[in-house]
């Protein structure tokens, strides 16, 4: 078979993109819930609907495909990058649009590069559905300008270069889930709180009229000063709210995990705190944080000077 791009996965992502890029018969994939009973019927009509075409195994894809684009679920990326280096063509472009972390990207890139295939990093930075080919992604690695050109001629239109190395696409994405992510799980801790306490639309108010509008930098420099100057006491009044939702009986998951960053931080007495943004994490990167988010410093002295 020949064929323009190669899929190895057919969920969301995959869907979505096959049909917003019309791709059609020019696509072939390979997806391992087309081999179980189960799941077989429901995967074909799938393939069906987007007019792509079935391929009968993972080697018999990888085996005849220049770029190939993974699409699998994270936890299956690596040991599915580690089985098409079996099969791969010389000079193949792999492209792994899994979210993995950088170290498991890495891994993967050593498995294709060292059966002769060439690896790229690829990062999705917005839910795949609606936008599909239209979703910005984030590249790198040594041949990421071969492979941007690739993915232009299938439909992507927003594609960006960020490096040459393996893992700093994917970095992006995984460091910027901590915000995203973390603001979801605080956003849930909180709301559900508000709710079970009866006091939602007064919270909703309350934060309507603080919120500013700043930049990220802006944001990110003000809320580190605040940390560096008050974290010890910021610590001490979030055990309290760890109380207040442990009392309502609605998770402090999130909390907790305010309270030992602000504690962390608070411990290591930067006042005045350093001006401007990246001298606050210069001088946070050289200050003694365990890998646990904990100060070095005595935590239980530093409760008691609160």
């Amino acid at each position: 078979m020949k064929q323009e791009v190669g899929l190895i996965g057919f969920g969301e992502a995959g869907f979505t993109l096959a049909t917003t890029g019309n791709w059609g018969d020019s696509a072939f994939v390979f997806d391992i819930k087309a081999t179980e009973a189960d799941t077989r019927a429901a995967m074909l009509a799938a393939y069906a609907r987007a007019g792509v075409q079935q391929a009968a195994s993972l080697h018999i894809l990888v085996g005849d495909a220049a770029l190939l684009l993974s699409l699998v679920t994270a936890d299956k990326a690596l040991s599915v990058a580690q089985d098409a280096a079996a099969s791969i063509v010389p000079g193949a472009l792999f492209c792994d649009f899994n979210s993995i972390a950088p170290t498991t990207k890495q891994a993967a890139a050593r498995a294709i590069e060292g059966a002769g295939g060439h690896y790229v990093d690829v990062a999705m930075m917005a839910p795949v559905a609606p936008p599909g080919v239209a979703v910005p992604l984030l590249l790198s690695g040594p041949q990421a300008s071969r492979a941007q050109a690739h993915l232009a001629a299938l439909g992507f239109t927003r594609t960006r270069i960020v490096g040459a190395d393996v893992g700093r696409a994917s970095s992006i994405k995984m460091i910027r889930s901590v915000m995203v992510k973390g603001i979801e799980a605080l956003t849930a801790e909180c709301m559900i709180a508000a709710d079970a306490a009866g006091v939602l639309d007064e919270l909703l108010s309350s934060l309507d009229a603080s919120e500013k509008a700043q930049p990220w930098a802006d944001r990110a420099d003000y809320n580190l000063d605040r940390m560096m100057v008050h974290g010890l006491r910021r610590a001490a009044e979030m055990e309290e709210v760890v109380k207040t939702l442990d009392a309502l009986g609605t998770g402090s998951m999130m909390t907790r995990g305010v309270v030992e960053r602000q504690r962390a931080i608070g411990c290591l007495a930067a006042t005045p705190p350093p001006k401007g943004l990246k001298e606050k994490l210069q001088h946070l990167s050289t200050a003694s944080i365990q890998s646990d988010g904990r100060s070095h410093k005595n935590v239980d002295a530093s409760r008691e000077k609160i």
